[in-house]
């Protein structure tokens, strides 16, 4: 059976020029906006930030709806192994640093390893990210086991976004980063997990590392958004770790990551090019990046100090 390209026809605009979309002001993103992307076919897009430069780099593009503090920090920025390293402290004071560069896109956070094994847990931890990292909604992983989780926050008024399919947090469990689904059985549970979800009130849900045959089938029978990292192209969105995107991270580079710069070349030669100015004598230069005193006041200067009579 042969599957189409794109199952999703997309309804909105033309997308504009690069400079026109760099100066286009966009109104802060909703949960309401998403769902009208969603209902239209508009393809949702989303990508991590861990700080405050990278939140003004999602914030860059109107085209960006969704900015994700993700729990990947742990390796590419903090230099864990694995994401279960991460503490709750941490993700907050990352978060709150994007938060203070983010603009239009929805800000959504990955709660922690730990922070939500049950609803009494949840709810305090829930709560600190959205008072002190003032984010928009969390992100959970799990299905069914995480449902009631699930609801007890959403009925707080705390919006969540759900997680199937290869969960790193469980990376142990699952024996590694593999894909999951491509059984029968595996996929009939990704898709109960999903549903499972969407019954508890979640307003989204990340898929996974699945075959795309199943992340189309997920975004058929699903009636919110789903937004895919190796799902394929049938999802109703899109997110890529903001390091596999730009080019900036020198780990292991999954199937699914297309880097759309190369910023680590032009970062490494930037600082090998300052090491050798310096070296060099090139840099500062005498006029152009070095301040001067006026004649009479540095003749003041050595007459008091005593360098000159």
């Amino acid at each position: 059976m042969k599957i189409s390209r794109r199952w999703m026809s997309f309804h909105g605009s033309p997308i504009p020029p690069l400079s026109q979309s760099r100066d286009a002001a966009r109104k802060k993103v909703t949960i309401q906006t998403l769902h009208n992307l969603h209902a239209s076919k508009t393809p949702l897009t989303m990508l991590t930030a861990y700080d405050y430069p990278t939140a003004l780099a999602c914030s860059s593009s109107p085209l960006i709806d969704i900015t994700l503090v993700g729990d990947s920090l742990a390796q590419v920025c903090l230099g864990y192994s694995s994401t279960t390293q991460l503490t709750l402290n941490e993700m907050i004071h990352h978060t709150r640093a994007v938060a203070r560069g983010t603009t239009h896109p929805f800000l959504v956070a990955d709660m922690p390893f730990g922070t939500y094994h049950s609803s009494e847990v949840a709810v305090d931890n829930a709560a600190r990210m959205v008072r002190e990292a003032q984010v928009d909604g969390v992100k959970l992983e799990g299905g069914k086991e995480v449902a009631t989780v699930v609801e007890r926050l959403t009925s707080l008024g705390i919006p969540v976004m759900g997680h199937v399919g290869l969960l790193p947090q469980r990376h142990s469990a699952m024996s590694g980063y593999r894909v999951q689904g491509r059984t029968a059985d595996a996929a009939r549970r990704v898709l109960r997990d999903a549903l499972a979800l969407q019954e508890a009130g979640v307003f989204a849900v990340v898929v996974e590392a699945v075959p795309k045959e199943l992340g189309k089938y997920l975004t058929e029978k699903l009636s919110i958004p789903t937004i895919g990292i190796g799902a394929g192209p049938w999802t109703s969105g899109q997110v890529l770790v903001f390091d596999d995107a730009m080019g900036t991270w020198t780990g292991h580079k999954p199937k699914f990551a297309r880097r759309f710069a190369e910023l680590k070349a032009v970062r490494d030669g930037g600082v090998h090019r300052y090491a050798e100015a310096v070296k060099l004598g090139h840099f500062p230069d005498l006029e152009e990046e070095s301040y001067s005193m006026d004649q009479e006041e540095w003749n003041r200067f050595l007459k008091v100090e005593g360098s000159i009579d």
